[in-house]
């Protein structure tokens, strides 16, 4: 897609109304007293299914940054009517953040001041200023610092009573900030008094997030092929996941905290369900890739028994001649485990983007299509276990 062109981006679309029915589900699981564990998040560190709802948001609105603001500057619009816009549009969705708090009772002095709303409106700020007034290298490298300084700053920066370096509900940094500055309008439902999720210094990385959608949406504007884009879009999720999940070692991926590896892995994961969307938007038959996917993750699941067995002979070989090295081990460990588990992610992760396509592009016969699938999924899943069952 050019900068030029005026078709919508089918792939963000599908992306956005992917995220839009999370959290529909997510906010709606039924009996809150018999919550799916997939429809909570984390409790502290690590990750669900839920915590990728709000990240993918901001990616979005990173994408859609770079995809608007480059369109408005081409058609003449000054940087100083775009910036009353961004001021504008950033003031409205803070104050219906705030409203959303208040409502219905209206109690100011126990008002949440912070926010899912607030903090969109501050990241779209915050990434809008640098893309409106900072040329493309200051924007990594403000990115890059936002990530690194606040590592540093979560591991160095002591905490009274609690000293550096804590990383537990209470005693980290984030939830000193809070509670200091945000005494008593804080999330009542926060794992402790005074901690806010969506806190003063925890929203600095999150404009990280954004601002790595953003340089999504760049690379989408560049005349590069379509097999470039893709590709590259593939390559660097898969970068990013691996560089999360090494980065949680010392500085654990955590929603609550927003943690650097918390932004790299979820850019992983919405970098990987972009690369699907942008596969549709050049295929014409979302339901035939779906096949594909399906077919492969079923010929990998056949694969798998002689695949681990395999694994397990090279790991001992390795294990024989690295038993006293902890750290290769565990790096061999780690990148045994992603090749394995790399392939069949990747298929399962496009099967809803592509075949969100399939029934929006015929949203009149919906009910009879999922109904169709699902039924030939039931059929499939009841084939396969008869055939485990005889196998045994």
């Amino acid at each position: 897609m050019g900068i030029h062109s005026k078709k919508r981006l089918i792939s963000l679309d599908a992306f956005r109304g992917i995220t839009i029915i999370m959290m529909i589900l997510v906010n709606n699981p039924g009996s809150w007293a018999h919550v799916y564990k997939p429809l909570r998040h984390a409790s502290w560190h690590g990750w669900t299914p839920t915590d990728f709802i709000f990240p993918f948001f901001l990616f979005i609105v990173g994408v859609a940054i770079s995809l608007v603001f480059s369109k408005r500057l081409d058609s003449g619009v000054s940087k100083q009517a775009l910036l009353g816009k961004i001021f504008t549009r950033s003031l409205i969705i803070f104050a219906v953040g705030i409203f959303l708090n208040l409502f219905p009772y209206f109690r100011v002095s126990s008002l949440r001041i912070m926010g899912v709303l607030q903090r969109i409106a501050l990241c779209y700020l915050m990434a809008g200023l640098i893309v409106l007034y900072f040329p493309k290298r200051v924007q990594w490298g403000i990115t890059v610092f936002l990530l690194a300084a606040y590592w540093i700053v979560m591991k160095i920066v002591p905490v009274p009573g609690f000293g550096a370096g804590v990383l537990e509900p209470e005693g980290n940094l984030c939830w000193y900030i809070d509670k200091t500055l945000l005494n008593g309008h804080t999330w009542k439902g926060a794992p402790v008094p005074g901690f806010d999720p969506e806190g003063l210094l925890s929203t600095f990385p999150a404009v990280a997030t954004t601002m790595l959608g953003v340089f999504t949406g760049d690379w989408i504007r560049t005349d590069r092929s379509h097999i470039e884009k893709a590709g590259a879009l593939f390559f660097t999720a898969n970068i990013a996941l691996v560089s999360g999940v090494i980065m949680d070692l010392w500085f654990p991926i955590n929603k609550n905290l927003w943690t650097s590896s918390y932004v790299v892995f979820m850019a992983g994961m919405a970098l990987g369900s972009f690369y699907f969307g942008r596969l549709i938007d050049r295929r014409g038959d979302p339901l035939k890739i779906y096949a594909y996917l399906q077919v492969g993750i079923g010929v990998f699941a056949f694969l798998l028994p002689f695949i681990l067995n395999g694994v397990s002979s090279i790991y001992i070989v390795i294990h024989r001649n690295l038993h006293t090295s902890f750290y290769m081990l565990s790096f061999v460990k780690f990148f045994l485990c992603f090749a394995v588990l790399i392939v069949p992610a990747t298929l399962i992760g496009g099967a809803l983007p592509v075949i969100s396509k399939f029934f929006a592009d015929r949203i009149d016969r919906l009910g009879w299509s999922i109904g169709i699938l699902y039924a030939v999924n039931t059929f499939g899943a009841v084939l396969g276990c008869f055939s485990a069952f005889s196998c045994l």
